[in-house]
């Protein structure tokens, strides 16, 4: 279509008219989808700067707390005042930007029209009601608290406790602006039909999944009795089938959440007798559903996860830094002459990285660019190279400072500390695991990893290199979690000196300029938004499921199962690996684990803490589950380390080569839950240490 050369309103045409409104073609006359997403974008790039305040903020209470023995209760609100507005705020921007995690197996092979048309759908039927939801009830929620004139419940904290509930109904506004913007894109281009937006698999391909989880749910529906039972198990079903829809996870949880809330209440109030199946009595309705607004605020003002952007921002800054450069450069010359030396570095640079980033995403990503261009010139096995970087890179989600571990403590009322500690032996062995496997391949099949021709065999100046390359960031490391173990700092207090010192190194380094600085920030500011946004979903989606019973159910049929106390955790798991194939770590840690709790605290497993561990039991069991949820990030369809790698693979690199490659180093990981299982104190031993 041409420019606009004339007014709108003169016109004759709705049709053109309507067109020329969605149409941009120059800066001047933009469309109104692009003002909308501008204006969304512009609050964020001016939101995402308070991760800095939040950092000065951190720095400056540890300052004044170990230096000049003074604390200022007013400093801790602070941070989570900024955390809040940071989360909130990045929502809205995560849209505009498609940056919120979904489920790509199905929908990366749909063509562009489709996957508008079920955006479209899901901005209408899923995203739309809770909105609705959010914006009414936060602006009650805020409106009480505006006119009580609420204050910090401490006499020394801040004043105008409204204000931050001020951030949720705005918040939801700017969530629904973007998702205006992104509703006028896709009609327009649906509108205009070209041909490339027709390229690739139409809807059939979803109708068919659709309908065989239809199958499945209708088959469950007989294993359970009463009408809540089949409700939850269609709610489950509800949620896995959207997922391949391909539509964001945070959106299907909390769209599928307020949907059942509304079944249930046809069910309550007898307007569903027509179905056969007796009525309900879950309670729920438009008000109760409201009451999460609550959960909302207390999720957004959670000191705990206030080191959750704060890890991100160490990890992505330490990768910006150039210390994993320095490291392969310098190891690689200690490593030379030994068979799979390349392939050891990048194993221990990998663990490295683990304990200074819990950011997997980056981890794969950079060691992929530095090390897997050097294997294929030395002729390594395109699988076992890919196996080797896949793995290394999933090692942060496991060994501290990792941010899993951060949520899974605030999700089962556990001390972030305790489950850090908890986690360095099973992390370790993890990779010391890979580098045993890597040697041993290396030696047994020679072709698989060859000594590169004309290495030397390394010397002193090697050693020192490599001790001068890892020196800063084991410092780094130790001032986080040796200060975390060592009692010296809260996890929040230790993740804002590490994200201060993260940049401190990259200054160091002079590799940190404006750009890079605010490519962290943005990075920072997408990465904790959508794990927030999942946060939102996934309270929805359990407060209507824990009010349908749901809990009850899946503990009575774990505990029919008759497996005993081992069984039972043996069975947990399974699920959890099984689950791992198709959903995310943080869909799992935020719907399935916190439904475990009861059921470990019930079976009365003796995990010896060493007389110092209140939970050792839960303490022990949460890693199992983290150790599982590593291998979520290597099993195909929906491992994400493995579409990470594929996007910077050499092109030799096929997918088969990646899957082939992950295999032995997903059976390692097994080898290490087994050790972990069989051998508790290697999580529990740790933490009793501390007290």
């Amino acid at each position: 279509m041409d420019t606009m050369t004339e007014d709108p309103q003169d016109a004759s045409d709705p049709i053109e008219l309507f067109e020329e409104i969605l149409e941009h073609k120059d800066s001047d006359k933009q469309s109104i989808a692009v003002v909308l997403e501008s204006a969304v974008k512009g609050v964020g790039h001016v939101v995402m700067w308070a991760n800095l305040l939040l950092i000065v903020a951190i720095v400056f209470q540890v300052t004044m707390r170990y230096l000049f023995n003074k604390n200022f209760p007013q400093i801790d609100e602070i941070q989570w005042h900024f955390y809040g507005l940071v989360t909130m705020v990045g929502i809205s921007y995560a849209l505009v930007t498609d940056s919120h995690v979904r489920v790509d197996l199905l929908h990366m092979q749909l063509n562009k029209r489709t996957q508008r048309f079920i955006e479209i759908v899901g901005i209408l039927a899923l995203l739309t009601p809770f909105l609705y939801l959010m914006i009414d009830q936060g602006f009650d929620y805020f409106q009480e608290s505006f006119r009580v004139n609420e204050r910090s419940a401490s006499p020394t904290g801040l004043p105008a406790r409204w204000a931050l509930k001020a951030v949720i109904p705005i918040s939801f506004i700017l969530l629904a602006i973007a998702a205006i913007a992104r509703l006028i894109h896709d009609v327009h281009a649906i509108w205009v039909n070209t041909e490339s937006e027709r390229q690739g698999k139409g809807i059939r391909l979803i109708f068919v999944a659709f309908l065989c989880f239809a199958v499945v749910a209708f088959s469950l529906s007989f294993l359970v009795e009463t009408t809540e039972e089949k409700l939850v198990i269609a709610m489950f079903l509800t949620f896995i089938a959207l997922l391949f829809s391909g539509y964001p996870v945070a959106w299907v949880l909390a769209g599928v959440g307020v949907a059942f809330c509304g079944l249930a209440y046809l069910f309550d109030n007898d307007l569903m007798v027509w179905t056969g199946l007796e009525s309900t009595f879950t309670g729920l309705d438009y008000l109760t559903l409201g009451a999460t607004v609550n959960r909302v605020y207390a999720t957004m003002s959670n000191a705990v996860l206030v080191a959750l952007p704060m890890f991100i921002f160490m990890g992505l800054m330490l990768d910006e830094s150039g210390v994993a450069e320095r490291l392969m450069n310098a190891m690689q010359k200690l490593f030379g002459t030994v068979r799979g030396g390349l392939a050891i570095t990048v194993t221990l640079i990998g663990i490295i990285l683990a304990a200074s980033t819990g950011i997997i995403g980056a981890s794969v990503v950079l060691l992929g660019i530095l090390s897997l261009p050097a294997m294929m010139q030395q002729k390594y096995s395109k699988s076992l190279a890919a196996g080797v970087v896949s793995a290394s890179g999933t090692l942060g989600i496991l060994i501290p400072p990792s941010i899993m571990l951060v949520i899974m403590a605030d999700q089962m009322a556990l001390s972030v500390g305790d489950l850090f500690m908890a986690a360095v032996f099973p992390g370790l062995i993890i990779g010391m695991l890979y580098l045993l496997y890597i040697f041993i391949i290396a030696l047994v099949k020679r072709d698989v990893a060859p000594v590169p021709e004309g290495a030397k065999a390394p010397d002193w100046n090697a050693i020192k290199d490599v001790a001068l390359a890892a020196l800063p960031t084991l410092l780094l490391i130790l001032a986080v979690l040796g200060s975390i173990f060592a009692g010296l700092a809260t996890p929040t207090e230790a993740s804002g000196v590490g994200a201060l010192g993260a940049t401190l190194l990259a200054l160091g380094y002079r590799k940190l300029t404006f750009r890079k600085l605010v490519s962290v920030l943005k990075s920072t500011f997408n990465t904790t938004a959508y794990i927030f946004a999942i946060f939102l979903g996934a309270t929805i989606f359990s407060y209507v499921l824990r009010e349908m019973g749901g809990d009850a159910l899946i503990e009575d049929m774990v505990a029919s199962t008759g497996f005993g106390a081992n069984g039972t955790v043996i069975f947990i798991l399974f699920i959890v690996f099984l689950l791992g194939f198709v959903l995310d770590w943080i869909e799992i840690t935020l719907i399935v684990l916190p439904l475990m709790r009861p059921i470990i605290n019930g079976l009365g497993l003796d995990i010896n803490g060493f007389g110092a561990i209140d939970e050792p039991a839960l303490i022990w069991f949460v890693i199992l589950v983290a150790v599982t949820l590593q291998t979520s990030f290597l099993t195909p369809p929906v491992g994400f380390a493995l579409f990470y790698l594929k996007g910077v693979c050499p092109p030799e690199i096929k997918l088969t080569d990646i899957y082939r490659g992950i295999i032995p180093f997903v059976l390692l990981q097994l080898v290490g839950l087994l050790l972990v299982y069989y051998l508790p104190a290697l999580a529990t031993w740790l933490p009793s240490v501390a007290y």
